[in-house]
């Protein structure tokens, strides 16, 4: 079956597994913050590999399982992982993840990752308002699509009105402001070099990782509104004496999880149901 085969198979399993639910609002998780799932009330899960359109996930602190349920009085569907570029050497792995959300009406996609700090103010265990991106990978999911479609509006890649939600939820929920900044997309799955931090700091960059643009153009290419949340895992190469692995991110991100998680909560509560 071709790719809009496979989303209309999905989104037809997911119609009968969600029953009478109809969220329009999906959070996908990234590494450290999967103890969402966990809080989501009167959850239907489906594990990935019953969704033909969904991707086979193979990185550690990445589930692969959907959970439809309630957060607060929020219908959502929970992301538990996604599959990154690195994996494969593409942009595109999540594109039928993305367009079965579509199918099923959801609205907006609030996403989440674990990232390197490149800014002395946010420390790991900060929780980062993502206001824009930098795509430094130049690479793109919509790489073969036809039409005239495929030219997307980059301009507000992250909603404005949704980040105004989600600023008032956390402080009314911690007292302060979540620090904004410019998320960086490299390939990896090396981690960055001292003088590659340097570029992306001179780029305006205040954060980086492995994720989440390209599932940002998807959301956008689809008709999603996009809010993004990044937690801080580690200072980037060259901004301290760590020395950076797989296993210090999950271990840092285990760490910070609990409040981060706390806030997500919160922000997802805060915004306001797409009608």
């Amino acid at each position: 079956m071709n790719l809009d085969d496979l989303v209309s198979t999905s989104a037809a399993l997911m119609r009968q597994r969600l029953g009478a639910r109809q969220p329009r609002i999906a959070v996908l998780l990234g590494s450290g913050w999967g103890p969402l799932a966990e809080q989501v009330q009167d959850a239907v899960s489906v594990p990935y590999s019953d969704l033909p359109a969904f991707p086979v996930l193979a990185i550690g602190g990445h589930a692969g399982v959907l959970k439809a349920g309630r957060l607060g009085a929020q219908e959502v569907i929970v992301l538990a992982g996604r599959k990154h570029s690195y994996e494969t050497g593409a942009a595109d792995g999540m594109k039928g993840v993305i367009r079965t959300l579509a199918a099923l009406g959801v609205q907006v996609l609030v996403q989440t990752n674990a990232a390197g700090s490149l800014d002395a103010t946010m420390p790991p265990g900060s929780v980062m308002l993502i206001e824009d991106h930098l795509n430094v990978v130049q690479m793109s999911p919509l790489v073969g699509e036809k039409g005239d479609s495929r030219f997307v509006d980059m301009g507000a890649a992250y909603c404005p009105t949704l980040r105004a939600r989600a600023q008032a939820a956390a402080v009314a929920a911690t007292g302060q402001a979540m620090p904004r900044g410019v998320y960086a997309w490299v390939l990896g799955p090396q981690f960055e070099t001292p003088a590659e931090i340097r570029m992306l700091q001179a780029f305006g960059a205040q954060a980086v990782g492995m994720s989440t643009v390209p599932e940002t153009i998807l959301a956008r290419h689809a008709g999603l509104r996009v809010l993004a949340l990044s937690m801080m895992t580690n200072m980037a190469a060259g901004l301290s004496s760590e020395t950076l692995s797989h296993g210090h991110t999950m271990a840092t991100a285990q760490a910070a999880s609990a409040r981060a998680v706390q806030l997500l909560v919160a922000v997802v509560q805060g915004l306001e149901t797409p009608t």
